[in-house]
Formats: structure tokens, sequence, C-alpha cells
């Protein structure tokens, strides 16, 4: 009886010798948690303290709709926030607009403005990844399957318009594209490359040659390596659009020698605008050139520019005469216009085959035109441009040089919204581009709120988020500008507003800058094709105006510091018309 009793007693002593260890353990993790809470929040404090006179946000993104989860799920810190906020961007502090106030906070800037963009960017892909699924069975095949076509890497066999969509290419959307730009073929490559034209390839492949599949309709066939699966692109269904309507360029005066300048001719009575552009596209040109009963199909060139446009009454004579033989030679005058048909000499573009001995910037403001100016860029070129971030839209968009590292020296010049004087002094030298900051304020909204083609909705504009975001980023307009100013080794500006307006002169300087060589054929192609595929749509009115007078004074105080320090370095100040009258 004794022994199962000590036992027992032993047992006991254990469990209060465990009970009072675990308890011991327990209060001594919990006050090393407590002390380590207390000093984080004294550092905190402290740095908060210290930091106030230059920023009032030093691990949170200022104004642009963004802020750190804790901040926001305290109502008291965030309140606080927006107050801060007031009183960084008041116009009566002292020295608010001047250079040093704006590169001062131009560090902090930049790891705010990284954090943007990786969270935009994040949020991007699974949107992209869900729309994806949500096309992939949306759309009936319209056209008749032709075949599989082996397809030359280097001279391609469709050449027409190209297309690339590397999440959501379907077969009914590539025949789509191609039907609606009046090509008679579509062929399909890689899972992801759409390619029209008006010819049928010549090289038959076998059948099982084309076995990639679609990236966005599972079970279907996009060709292959160097494989097309080609269609005939047949009617839409009724009631839809058949093409894209022609765009009336202007009326003309005829080239010397109509022969050597266009390519392709008809002459038929009763000849109209439609018959014309019907033929021009068939014979894959992108000018339809009419006058009388005479149609004439090519490419703008320096025989036929279409720079000197002259009054229409000059081609009105001609519109209803049966011969053109009734007109005197020096009075023949055409009307021009822009048929489905892309303009094709200059898409073809490449890496560089050996890496570049001079590292380039192209520098801008979010919102500035720089991917539009990467679009004239490499049309102009032939080469492909990188960039400091990733963008899997314009990548889908035909820019591949976003997959590129943008250290690799592969690519012509490298897209980039830097500013800091480790960022800047990266680079041998820069293309700086800078645009009204009223204009790039709103490209920039549109575009963290729509997309790169979208735009913002008025519930956006209307919003918290749209005064917070004019208060950061508009000193971002300008500390970005003056620090490049400061720290960049070999610079050339230009302005967004003087290469929309003279756009073959302008273009020519920032291809002579990058020290490249190109015909004149070939920047009369680009500008053929200026606007690419990425122009936001007339959607937004015109006169829309989403700027307080409060937001207006403190922007035109940045206008006056940066063209103030553009002419202290002997550079052309900002033009007039970005102060408002």
């Amino acid at each position: 009886m004794a022994k199962p009793f000590f036992r027992l007693q032993k047992f006991l002593r254990r469990i209060q010798f465990l009970l009072f260890f675990l308890t011991a353990a327990y209060l001594m993790a919990g006050s090393l948690l407590l002390l380590q809470r207390s000093r984080l929040v004294i550092q905190q404090g402290t740095r908060g303290t210290s930091s106030i006179q230059v920023s009032p946000v030093s691990d949170m993104v200022i104004g642009v709709g963004i802020l750190d989860t804790r901040t926001m799920q305290n109502p008291r810190l965030s309140s606080k926030l927006l107050v801060d906020m007031d009183v960084l961007h008041d116009p009566t502090s002292d020295q608010r607009y001047g250079p040093r106030w704006l590169m001062s906070r131009n560090s902090e800037l930049r790891q705010l403005r990284r954090r943007w963009f990786h969270r935009f960017i994040n949020e991007q892909e699974p949107m992209q990844a869900t729309g994806s699924k949500v096309t992939q069975h949306t759309g009936e095949n319209k056209g008749t399957y032709i075949g599989c076509f082996s397809d030359d890497s280097r001279e391609k066999t469709l050449k027409g318009a190209v297309f690339y969509d590397l999440r959501k290419m379907t077969v009914s959307h590539c025949q789509e594209a191609c039907a609606e730009r009046a090509y008679t073929y579509a062929g399909l490559e890689y899972g992801a490359e759409c390619y029209c034209g008006n010819k049928l390839p010549v090289t038959i492949a076998r059948q099982e040659e084309c076995n990639n599949e679609c990236k966005g309709e599972k079970g279907s066939i996009c060709g292959g390596v160097n494989r097309l699966s080609v269609y005939r692109v047949e009617e839409l269904r009724a009631g839809t659009k058949r093409r894209r309507n022609v765009i009336y360029r202007g009326c003309f005066r005829a080239p010397e020698n109509l022969t050597v300048t266009f390519s392709a001719s008809l002459i038929q009575s009763n000849l109209t605008v439609e018959m014309c552009s019907e033929f021009c596209s068939k014979k894959e040109f992108p000018l339809a050139v009419i006058g009388g009963p005479e149609c004439y199909c090519g490419y703008p060139t320096m025989h036929f520019t279409l720079h000197d446009s002259v009054d229409r009454l000059f081609c009105s004579r001609l519109q209803n005469t049966s011969s053109m033989a009734e007109v005197p030679r020096e009075e023949n005058y055409y009307r021009v216009y822009q048929t489905p048909v892309q303009d094709t000499r200059c898409t073809d573009r490449k890496f560089l085959t050996t890496k570049s001995k001079v590292f380039v910037a192209l520098s801008s403001f979010p919102g500035a035109g720089n991917t539009w100016a990467r679009h004239l860029i490499e049309h102009a070129t032939g080469y492909y441009t990188g960039s400091y971030y990733f963008d899997g839209t314009l990548y889908n968009k035909g820019f591949k040089g976003e997959k590129d590292h943008w250290r690799s020296r592969r690519t012509i010049c490298v897209k980039t919204h830097e500013s800091g004087k480790r960022e800047i002094e990266m680079f041998d030298s820069a293309i700086l581009l800078i645009r009204n900051p009223y204009k790039s304020l709103m490209a920039e909204f549109n575009r963290k709120c729509a997309g790169h083609l979208g735009y913002a909705t008025d519930r956006n504009w209307k919003s918290k988020e749209w005064p917070d975001f004019v208060n950061s980023y508009a000193s971002w307009w300008a500390s970005h500008v003056l620090d490049w100013l400061k720290y960049g080794k070999h610079l050339f500006v230009i302005h967004y507003e003087d290469l929309k307006q003279n756009l073959i002169p302008k273009l020519k300087e920032m291809v002579e800058f990058l020290n490249m060589m190109v015909t004149e054929d070939r920047l009369l192609c680009v500008e053929n094709n200026r606007d690419g595929n990425f122009k936001r749509s007339g959607a937004r009115q015109k006169d829309f105006e989403p700027f307080t007078q409060e937001m207006k004074d403190l922007i035109n105080s940045y206008i006056l510091t940066v063209d103030e320090a553009l002419k202290r370095r002997n550079l052309t100040g900002l033009p007039r018309e970005y102060v408002p009258r």
C-alpha cells in the first residue's frame, strides 16, 4: 500500500515542477514580447518626431491612394495622416516649392513609388489571369481553317498587321482583329501571336507541327514554332461592322510620276471611296489615292509625304469627273484615304546583336508619354526598348523588351521613372521627356484606375484619392526633372507637346541622340502609325476639368520652379501652355 502511494506522490511532485516551469517560461516570454513592443513604439515615435520637418510619413505611400495596411486599420492614425499631408502641402509653408525642398523629398518619394509600382503590377496580374478565364470560350470561330503552313522568321509569310496576347489569344480573337482591318487570312503562331495578310502562305507543313495550344482557349491550336495555323476570315455576324472606316487624310497635289510613286492602280468608271479602299486593302497598302476614275495604292514616301495638304475644294472639282483628260495636268489633285491595313514597313523589331556601349535612359514622369515615345523609337530604329519595371500588359502589346533584364544592354534605351542620384548616375546618358503636369497627372491617374487605355470613373475623380494623388505626385513631377538636371551626365530634353506637333523633326533628333541611322521612308512609316495601339479613345470630354484652384496654385508653383531650373542649364524653358490662362 505504501509503495503505490509513494509513486503517486512522486508523480504529483513532477507535475508541480512541470507546471511551475511552464508558468515561468510563459511569464518570461510575455515580458520579452512586451519589452520588444515598447522599444519598437519608442523608436517609431522618435523617427516620426525627427523626420516631421521633411515629411510626416516615413513608411507609407503619400497621396497615391495606397497606405500601409496597419495605418488603414487604425482610424486615428489615418485621420492624423491626412491632416499631416494637408500641412505638408500648405502653400503658405516656407520654401515648400523650392528645389531643395523638392529634392529632399525625392528619396522618400522614390521608395513610395517603388511600392506603388510593385503593388500595381501585382494587382494587374490576377486581373489579367481572371480575364483570360472569362474570355476563353466567349467567341465562336468565324473563319474556315486552311491548314498548317511554314513561316520564315526572317521574312514573315503574312506581312499585314501583327498582334500579341500571351494570356488571352484565341482563334476568334485573331480572326476578328484581322477582319476589322480588311485582311483575308489570319494566322496564329506560338500560341499567342496573330498575323494578318491577304496572300496565302506557299509552303505547307504537316498538321502535327502546329501543336501549340492557344493561350486563352484550351483545346484550340494556335500554330507552333515557325508554323502558322491559317484561317480564311469570313464575314462577321449580321449587324456587325465588317471593318474600320477609312480615314480621310486630305487633298494633295499629284506627284510627278504616279506609276513610280504608287505600286498598284485601278481605273474604273463611277469609282467610289469604298471601291478604291477595298482594292488597296486587298493589295495590302495603307493608302488609297483617288482622282476621278483613277485609284492608286501605296505608302507615304519622300515623293508623297502627305505633309502639304491643300484645300479640299481642289479635289472636289475632280470628284464627279468621268475622265481625267478633261483636267489640265498642272491641276491634278487627289483625295487620300487611310485604309484599314497597317503600314508594316517599320514594324519589324529586334534586340541589339551586341551589347550597347552607351547605357541610355528614357526618363519621364509617369503619364508623360513614355510608352508612346518607346513606340516611336522602336519603330524608327527597329530595335526594342527596355524597362526598369516589368509590365505584362505592355509585353503582351509587343514591347518584348519588358521581360529582358533592364541592365542587359540588349535594348536601345531603358524606360525609367526613377530620379535618385544613384539611379540616375547608373546611366551614361538619357532622354528626358517632359509633359504638361496637368495632362501628366490626369493620364497617370487614368492609368492607375483603368489601365493604359482606360479612363477613371467620375467616382474616382470625386473621391479623396484624387486630391491626395495631386498633392504628392505634383511634387514628384517637379523633383523628377530637377534631379535629372542635377545628376544627369549627358541629357537630351524633349517636350511631349513638341514631339506631338513636330513628330518627324523631333524624332530625328531623338534617333540621332541614340546614335542610330534611319531612312526617311521608315520615319514616314512611323508617322503613318504614330498612335500605334496606345492612344486612349475620345470618350473623356476635352473640357473635363478635375483641378480645383488650390491644386492649380500648387502645380503652377512647381511649373515656375522647373522652368527656372531648365533656363539655368541654358535649355529651353517650359512651353507657355503649361500654366493655365
